[in-house]
């Protein structure tokens, strides 16, 4: 008998003991970055009415709180100044857990379908320029830690998510996000910061996919049947991302975000705009900050097929930059080779990425003396049978003279012929003109399904494509 009773002490105090562990969510742990120079939410699970006690390496403050009858909690700790010190935080509610290895920098979350997904090692018979001696040269920035959020398809909010942060270092680096990652290098050379990115991103999916109920329910177009159903591709379903991998990240303190996503939405231009700010108004009121910085990534040049739907999408996502505060669209017109005018997937990841750290450096960190726009059209003007065009963000002129590709031009026919197109290099203005067209009233740049263009400023940022006409 008196065995019996020691076992059940025993077994009453192993239960006592795992109920008094926390339990955090996979996105707090070992070698996470934290956002410098604020208030980081820590959270997670204990027994019901449990007092919780956090404690870190570079603070002497004690945080307390409790765990609330569902047994949640939520603890802002207050973040120093960034510093490529290895610290630890200390989280007590009768059984510590110890969270080691973690830096204080700047953190971003990156998001969209393919083109962000899609890691250093490349995929689908699709490689990332440089990427070998990225993948090889890796561990010099090991101030750089990445989470890769697996795919996870719900229809309803989810309060986790899996996901571990990984140090750069070659064994883990070929899968990071390629874009994500370039823009994470630029930035830690140029800030001398740690940085961490959150990746969350699902090949092929729409801007709807990364909606709530609540907003996609008000879209007569969206059919919220589908979610969760076998009618249709998961990377097709509405809202499953939001429920499964996005809303579970919400309490995460970031500084901005990054977004390279469209080419599933092709065809779907005239909503485009609208949505892609629902999402950015959406996302900002889910962690509680107006302002968050939302950057993201024009869609390359590809054959999409009949008609030039592609070229409406980007000039919906040039025009979203106006819905949305404290945005910036990068342009990838040029980035593309002729081979690849069938791969929705090119290899020059780097570039975008740099564009990216250049808007968040400029328009984030102040670093005015970093140029973060490309030349965009302001105005026209017909003289003696040729267009004159007048830019923005090209007050210094332009990287060539002539042999100027990616111009059309019309008349009052609207039919569109290649252009010759030379830049003034006086005025600042670039006049185009055709022996096809006589009386011009139209001109376009790079306004096709696949087009790219070669024209810059003097900071090699490229022209964004556009079109003087409404037709």
């Amino acid at each position: 008998m008196k065995r019996i009773l020691f076992c059940l002490f025993l077994l009453t105090l192993f239960f006592s003991i795992a109920q008094a562990k926390v339990k955090l969510p996979e996105i707090l742990g070992d070698h996470m970055v934290l956002q410098q120079n604020t208030h980081v939410n820590i959270w997670g699970e204990a027994a019901p009415g449990r007092p919780i006690q956090i404690t870190s390496s570079w603070s002497e403050e004690v945080y307390t709180g409790n765990a609330g009858s569902d047994g949640y909690w939520l603890i802002p700790v207050r973040t120093p100044a960034a510093s490529n010190a290895p610290q630890w935080i200390r989280i007590d509610d009768g059984e510590a857990v110890i969270l080691n290895d973690i830096l204080i920098g700047e953190v971003w979350f990156c998001s969209g379908q393919s083109n962000m997904e899609m890691p250093l090692r490349g995929f689908w018979n699709c490689p990332v320029e440089g990427a070998n001696q990225t993948i090889a040269t890796s561990g010099t920035y090991n101030h750089i830690r990445v989470v890769t959020i697996p795919k996870t398809a719900e229809v309803t909010p989810q309060a986790t998510v899996s996901g571990r942060w990984k140090v750069s270092i070659p064994e883990h680096a070929a899968e990071f996000t390629a874009t994500g990652y370039y823009f994470a290098m630029l930035l830690n050379q140029a800030l001398d910061v740690p940085v961490g990115l959150i990746n969350c991103s699902w090949g092929g999916s729409s801007v709807e996919g990364w909606l709530n109920k609540e907003m996609l329910e008000t879209y007569p177009d969206v059919d919220l049947s589908l979610a969760g159903s076998d009618r249709i591709h998961p990377m097709s379903q509405p809202m499953i991302m939001y429920n499964g991998m996005l809303h579970p990240l919400t309490k995460y303190t970031i500084k901005g975000f990054l977004w390279y996503q469209g080419e599933a939405n092709v065809g779907r231009h005239q909503t485009y705009a609208e949505r892609l700010a629902a999402m950015v108004n959406l996302w900002r009121s889910e962690w509680q900050q107006e302002d968050l910085p939302f950057y993201y990534v024009e869609i390359a040049p590809y054959e999409y097929g009949e008609g030039d739907a592609a070229a409406y999408l980007r000039e919906a996502q040039y025009k979203a930059q106006q819905l949305i505060p404290n945005s910036g669209m990068v342009c990838t017109n040029d980035l593309v080779e002729a081979y690849e005018r069938m791969n929705i997937h090119p290899k020059n990841k780097r570039t975008v990425g740099e564009r990216l750290a250049y808007m968040a450096l400029n328009n984030t960190y102040g670093y005015k003396s970093i140029l973060c726009r490309g030349p965009e059209y302001d105005s026209m003007e017909v003289q003696d049978g040729q267009v004159i065009l007048s830019f923005t963000y090209a007050d210094e002129g332009f990287n060539r003279e002539d042999g100027i590709l990616g111009f059309e031009i019309a008349g009052a026919d609207q039919t569109f012929y290649p252009a010759i197109a030379v830049a003034d290099l006086d005025t600042k203005k670039i006049v185009v003109s055709s022996e096809q067209v006589t009386d011009p009233v139209a001109v376009r740049y790079g306004f096709r399904n696949y087009l790219p263009g070669n024209l810059y400023n003097i900071r090699e940022l490229p022209v964004v494509p556009f079109r003087t006409d409404t037709w």
